[in-house]
């Protein structure tokens, strides 16, 4: 088997999730992971999570450091658009259930606060 006969994975869908709620306030974020890791394996067959350090500044004015996990999945372009509204909606969902002022969503390289 050689690379050219593979199918590449053209699009990347990444969901940053939080681990706090009420813009500062830690909290264990694994519930939300899963939830998002079971949509895009559902969508795209498989998702990927990896801890990361974010930083941001809230309408405050403070400097906010979190513990944020990226959950992660590849697809080929016409999955990414059948589902990436699903994707979107669930973001929406987790910033108004964790009191976010933002979730993050990066696809293809191109990050959207939601």
């Amino acid at each position: 088997m050689k690379l050219k006969d593979l199918i590449p994975l053209k699009s990347k869908i990444t969901v940053y999730v939080p681990a706090t709620v009420d813009v500062n306030k830690e909290i264990d974020n694994s519930a939300q992971v899963e939830r998002v890791a079971r949509l895009l394996s559902e969508c795209f067959g498989g998702a990927t999570a990896s801890p990361v350090r974010g930083y941001w500044v809230a309408e405050n004015g403070a400097l906010v450091a979190e513990k944020t996990t990226m959950v992660f999945a590849f697809c080929d372009t016409a999955a990414a658009e059948k589902y990436i509204d699903d994707v979107v909606t669930l973001c929406n969902e987790l910033k108004h259930e964790m009191g976010q002022e933002a979730v993050a969503l990066e696809y293809n390289g191109s990050m959207y606060f939601i």
